[in-house]
């Protein structure tokens, strides 16, 4: 990580000196930290703390020598800048790789019109699926997507059988609601 930039003065503000203290102390600590929270990402870890330092330069007049060191601070602000970050990604829609747009039939084919439908179908379930929740989806992927009895789901998810048929009912009208929130009923 590149150091903070210097001020005009031969030794900076005060405010500068204290940036840089808080950098030289923290930094790498923060560093770690955030690289563990974003999965190993570095350049997201990067930015993670370049974000954490600014915001604590904007708020200086919180930080009181008094109080112990501000680390736990940082990690805190740190920690939201991340949890921000992840319901970003999760509000914004998933971006899909080019080679899954090369699968698209060719619009000038005859048959193309019913295969991107079906394609465009195919791609609106997926993500009503992606919605529900982890448990509600392998109910469905484990019945009606790989052909296993309540029974046969349960002894692969681990559950009692009624536990499938319950999250199965409750699966199927979140699906239900997730299709009519994009205008997919069937």
């Amino acid at each position: 990580m590149a150091d903070p930039p210097r001020g005009t003065g031969p030794r900076g503000s005060a405010e500068e000196q204290v940036m840089r203290a808080l950098y030289r102390e923290h930094a790498g600590a923060l560093y770690g930290m955030v690289l563990h929270l974003v999965g190993g990402d570095r350049q997201r870890a990067e930015d993670v703390v370049q974000e954490t330092l600014v915001r604590a330069w904007r708020h200086l007049d919180r930080l009181d020598p008094a109080r112990g060191s501000p680390r736990p601070w940082l990690a805190t602000i740190a920690r939201r800048i991340v949890i921000d970050g992840h319901r970003g990604a999760r509000a914004r829609p998933r971006e899909v790789p080019e080679s899954a747009l090369d699968r698209l039939p060719d619009p000038d084919a005859p048959a193309a019109d019913d295969e991107l439908d079906r394609a465009l179908r195919l791609i609106t379930l997926t993500d009503a699926l992606d919605s529900l929740s982890a448990a509600h989806r392998a109910a469905i992927t484990e019945t009606y997507l790989r052909g296993r009895t309540a029974t046969e789901a349960a002894a692969v998810l681990g559950v009692p059988p009624g536990t499938v048929r319950s999250r199965l009912h409750y699966a199927l009208r979140a699906l239900r609601l997730a299709l009519e929130e994009r205008d997919a009923t069937p």
